[in-house]
């Protein structure tokens, strides 16, 4: 199974002066190079879902049309935030593109930070969720206790991903990956940001134990000013035992009988 892992900054591209501009050839662009990475499984962070950017409609239903995807997008702040009053924030968000049906989707939200939204991903054998932390340091820590205690009580392998805002790198999740056992794709701490000349780890997929990771990439794109992150993966799924019912018994009992005839 492939997921990408994408802050796409709302197809803005990478210069600051084009951030409140058109968003339409440069989400064309991330499109494009999407299809080309078959994925079955995208996080995309930073999406707009209708401001004058995108010409009122949802990049992430465009993307999966496309695509030939499904999609789940929501906006990042909780419900009565003050940051909903304002026309362009309002319209920001996360999604997921899925090449399968979605299911069993669910949204969280952090009490903490300004951007607050954790989505909740259920697919046959795997449950992946999609965060955005906080900039400021405190807000993020606390951001990150809360997704300890929400990610802890899966009873499926898992994927924890998004842009971590880690301003110090991975030393400032140690206890967060302590705490869950998990263990980040990127095993080399290789850079995604900026992505003209990447210096900072800011963007993390961190599996479980039984997530087995087959090949992990970031490849070089200049659409965002975050790299993309492709991982490729598959679930060790344990096999359950399953106790003779008491008919089998007897048909077991009677084939040995049988034998001895």
């Amino acid at each position: 199974m492939r997921f990408v892992l994408y802050n796409i900054r709302y197809a803005t591209g990478v210069r600051m002066h084009d951030y409140l501009r058109s968003s339409s050839r440069n989400l064309e662009r991330i499109t494009f190079f999407l299809r080309d990475l078959q994925p079955d499984l995208v996080g995309l962070v930073e999406v707009d879902h209708g401001s004058y950017r995108s010409r009122g409609k949802n990049q992430a239903q465009l993307m999966a049309d496309a695509l030939g995807h499904y999609h789940s997008y929501s906006v990042k702040y909780k419900e009565n935030s003050l940051w909903l009053n304002i026309p362009v924030l309002r319209r920001q968000g996360n999604a997921f593109l899925a090449r399968d049906r979605i299911r069993n989707e669910r949204f969280h939200f952090f009490d903490y930070g300004m951007k607050r939204l954790v989505m909740e991903m259920e697919l046959d054998h795997v449950v992946v969720y999609l965060v955005h932390l906080a900039l400021g340091s405190r807000a993020r820590h606390q951001q990150l206790g809360a997704l300890y205690k929400l990610v802890k009580g899966s009873r499926k392998p898992y994927i924890v991903a998004g842009d971590f805002n880690a301003l110090w790198g991975e030393r400032e999740i140690d206890l967060f990956l302590a705490a869950t056992g998990l263990r980040s794709a990127n095993s080399q701490s290789l850079p995604t940001y900026p992505s003209n000349n990447p210096t900072r780890h800011l963007d993390f997929i961190l599996c479980s134990s039984r997530v087995n990771i087959r090949d992990f990439s970031i490849p070089r794109v200049p659409y965002s000013d975050h790299l993309p992150l492709v991982l490729d993966f598959d679930i060790n799924v344990r096999r359950e035992k399953r106790k003779k019912s008491r008919r089998h018994d007897k048909s077991d009992r009677a084939l040995q009988e049988l034998r001895e005839v």
